[in-house]
């Protein structure tokens, strides 16, 4: 067993044939398994305006498979550089999403670079803003700094399980139960001021971060402990040592 969880940590590409399959059967267990209901009072899947989407990393799992797919062709997320990262680009590319690569440590100037092309574009562009190693429900400044320079709109939304298992992550993923529904709510699209200066920012940033956890049903006892954060920036300080 050893020999193959080093193997596979130690892969950097699979092969594309496993990303098409992991896509077929979400799809198969979306269509079959999962009631999903779509709560959209502001239009926004219909609508033509690029905009910056944020969502929480431990709602991923059926993100890509419950939007329409004109709406996914439209859409680029901004995905780490890091191996994981790779997965979740190959994944999302079988749903046709495209990617750019990059994170707070890694790529993070390219990855913007993509994401701003993608809004002159006319695409819209979509963050997991606690990714990829936390602290969770902590919004990062990358979405919203991207937002005011090209004078869009931020809008959080989420696919809320009615049932779902809760792994022991540092996201504590939600995989949803088989027969649950799947709520998907997109929010008050919140725009952000041209060229704001710090506090502004951080006003916003804490604004976008209050109404992602609120359409998410997040209680105060699921956000996470002073423990939990000073591990995460433990981790990302250790990641850093090791790229540097």
């Amino acid at each position: 067993m050893g020999y193959w969880k080093k193997k596979f940590r130690n892969t950097k590409k699979l092969p594309d044939w496993i990303f098409v399959v992991l896509a077929a059967f979400i799809k198969l267990l979306r269509c079959c398994f999962f009631r999903v209901k779509v709560i959209d009072p502001h239009g926004i899947v219909e609508s033509t305006q690029p905009l910056v989407s944020v969502t929480w990393h431990n709602r991923l799992l059926f993100f890509p498979a419950v939007f329409p797919a004109g709406v996914r062709r439209k859409t680029v997320a901004v995905v780490s550089a890091s191996r994981d990262g790779q997965y979740i680009a190959d994944l999302i590319k079988c749903f046709g999403l495209r990617s750019a690569r990059g994170s707070s440590s890694r790529g993070g100037m390219n990855a913007q670079l993509e994401a701003a092309r993608a809004l002159r574009e006319g695409n819209h562009v979509s963050f997991t803003p606690d990714g990829p190693r936390g602290p969770r429900y902590q919004m990062s400044k990358g979405p919203i700094h991207l937002a005011a320079m090209h004078s869009t709109a931020v809008v959080p939304i989420t696919v809320n399980a009615s049932r779902y298992w809760e792994c022991r992550s540092w996201d504590r993923f939600q995989i949803p139960k088989p027969f649950s529904t799947l709520t998907v709510v997109l929010g008050e699209p919140i725009f952000i001021p041209h060229d704001p200066d710090a506090e502004t920012l951080e006003i916003y940033r804490k604004k976008v971060e209050d109404a992602l956890n609120l359409i998410s049903n997040v209680r105060k006892e699921d956000m996470p402990t002073a423990e939990e954060i000073a591990e995460c920036q433990r981790r990302k300080a250790a990641k850093k040592v090791v790229k540097g």
